[in-house]
């Protein structure tokens, strides 16, 4: 066995005893994990689903792009005030995409796929709306000076609410790129679950080709094509040019440079391997300086052991940076590779027990005892800089709250918010590690959707690497959890592939369908309609009109929450399943 080899046998063992004895703490990263999710539904716009958890929350920003005769309804508000910027949300879904990807079966295990793939869609059925033709992209609503002059519920907005788009005559191609991004990275994580969305989503996302967009266009389509991008452009873009202490929505280069070191740890670097090594090396420096083994060219630390780049809502970066070492972590172990630093080589288990450093201070252990995530643990912030949270919900205070009634009633308030938001991750601490949780100190009391995002797919990890016993709620879950209703009636499918083959170099998927009555009423004469349907079909009755299926004959009533399945087997995209007539 090479002396290489060897000492990367030795570190991960190592390293891996320590993380199965470092969780002291009794820290549960699932439930961490699943009010991630809630705090992403508390900052829904738009008409909410009725299946939303978030009691607290009302309907909002119903009209927004009216005035430019756009339908921009939906999407997330960014931050704690009600604008919804395009750059940091594309991030954000993003960043719950790759989570679900690379991390699919931790998030399953704690079931929450199917609350991470509504979060995505939340995120993606919006964009899909921005994007109605090909050169323009709507990407901003509502006016962030008017919006923070005011403090308001969503749910009472009087601040303009204006769009913003990008076309010929005003371009953003890092906002255009970071939506491709987005909805490429969430047509894979919607691949085995809804294919007919996942292709539209990649159909969106093939209209951009900046590097951060063509890196996840390959992952998503295998296409040489962007992989000749990322390289052909690599110095003039700065792939392989700037070597980073950083990743957040606003500078991708390590996130892009760990996804392209993938593509050479697998071997499929090809004629392409010479500049892909560059990339790597950058994604290396990266990770070196985060753990404190670059030659002095290090991230700040605080006393405490926090990662500190920026003073205003500086956790972002923590858990971004926390987030990709757990994923290079992965993909060296997956390759048997080491981190090479100048003052160190490490094993990947040590890129992930600093990721579960960074997860616990997040968590509580730091020098003020505290989770900086609110509602998880005994003490978090209770004055977040939050306009929702904040004011009383529309439930219990039905008045309307103006913009400067909620300055001086609820702003100003010495009391803890009325509404506690879920999940939120705070700005976080000074560089000095200490915080004040005053609703004014925005720098640190501010939750974002860009820091959180992150954190989906790290506390999945760590909560598989460490194990614990997960949320209240977290119980061996199905192969396929999200359930894409149909519209307008009591009945929702559950779409899974339950098995893959190729045969003469076509591949062929054995597809699932799980019909759930949701209804508290029994339904009869079901008819459905079944689209795109190229394949044999077993356990529906076909009818005398094309394409139209009945329930078995045997199978009169489906009952209230029972449930019923059929499968069908084909190539390409699932089929289109619709509900036509029931009784």
């Amino acid at each position: 066995m090479g002396g290489l080899t060897l000492l990367a046998l030795v570190s991960s063992l190592l390293a891996l005893q320590v993380i199965n004895n470092g969780g002291v703490m009794g820290f549960d990263y699932g439930d961490a994990a699943s009010k991630t999710l809630m705090f992403f539904e508390a900052q829904r716009s738009g008409k909410l689903p009725s299946d939303q958890r978030v009691k607290w929350r009302g309907d909002s920003g119903l009209r927004d792009g009216f005035l430019q005769g756009v339908d921009l309804v939906g999407g997330y508000y960014d931050a704690g005030d009600h604008v919804k910027f395009g750059l940091p949300m594309a991030f954000s879904v993003t960043m719950l995409s790759w989570g679900a990807i690379d991390f699919r079966k931790e998030v399953m295990d704690i079931n929450q796929l199917g609350h991470t793939l509504r979060a995505i869609k939340w995120g993606t059925d919006y964009f899909i709306k921005a994007h109605k033709q090909p050169n323009v992209l709507w990407g901003q609503v509502g006016d962030g000076s008017s919006d923070h002059y005011c403090w308001e519920r969503a749910e009472d907005m009087t601040t303009p609410r204006t769009a913003f788009k990008l076309d010929p005559e005003h371009p953003g191609s890092d906002l255009a790129a970071e939506t491709a991004a987005a909805m490429a990275s969430a047509s894979i994580a919607f691949r085995l679950y809804n294919s007919t969305y996942s292709y539209l989503l990649l159909a969106h996302a093939k209209q951009d080709e900046l590097l951060w967009a063509a890196a996840w266009l390959f992952r998503a389509t295998g296409d040489e094509y962007y992989l000749k991008y990322v390289v052909d452009n690599a110095a003039s873009m700065g792939g392989t040019g700037w070597a980073v202490g950083e990743f957040s929505w606003d500078n991708k280069y390590a996130g892009l440079q760990i996804l392209l070191a993938k593509v050479l740890l697998e071997g499929k670097g090809g004629a392409y391997a010479s500049t892909l090594k560059q990339y790597k090396a950058k994604a290396d420096f990266f990770a070196c300086a985060c753990m404190q083994k670059n030659d002095g060219y290090n991230v700040a630390l605080t006393p405490g052991g926090l990662l500190y780049v920026h003073e205003w809502n500086n956790l972002q970066y923590a858990s971004s940076a926390a987030f990709l070492l757990a994923v290079y972590s992965d993909y060296l172990s997956a390759a048997n590779a080491v981190l090479s630093c100048a003052d160190a080589q490490l094993g990947p288990q040590y890129l992930l027990k600093f990721a579960q450093s960074q997860a616990d201070y997040i968590l509580g252990k730091n020098p003020q005892s505290m989770s900086y995530i609110v509602g998880y643990g005994a003490k978090y912030p209770v004055h977040v800089h939050h306009r929702d949270a904040s004011i009383a919900s529309t439930y219990v205070l039905h008045t309307q709250v103006g913009c400067v009634e909620g300055f001086e009633k609820w702003y100003r308030r010495a009391e803890a918010d009325p509404n506690v938001i879920v999940g939120a991750l705070v700005g976080g601490p000074n560089r000095n590690d200490e915080f004040s949780d005053d609703r004014s100190n925005y720098e640190e009391t501010e939750p974002t959707i860009s820091a959180a995002a992150p954190l989906l797919g790290l506390f999945s990890k760590l909560q598989s690497a460490v194990g614990g016993s997960g949320p209240s709620d977290a119980k061996k879950s199905p192969t396929t959890e999200y359930h894409p209703a149909a519209s307008g009636v009591p009945v929702e499918f559950l779409h899974s592939i339950t098995d893959t083959w190729t045969v003469a170099k076509t591949k062929y998927y054995r597809h699932k369908v799980i019909i759930k009555n949701t209804s508290k009423k029994p339904i009869t004469q079901l008819k459905l309609r079944l689209e795109n349907l190229s394949g044999s079909l077993w356990g529906l009755t076909p009818t005398s009109e094309k394409n139209m299926y009945e329930l078995p004959k045997w199978l009169k009533v489906l009952k209230p929450a029972s449930q019923y399945s059929f499968v069908y087997v084909q190539g390409g995209p699932q089929a289109k399943v619709s509900v036509i007539s029931y009784k």
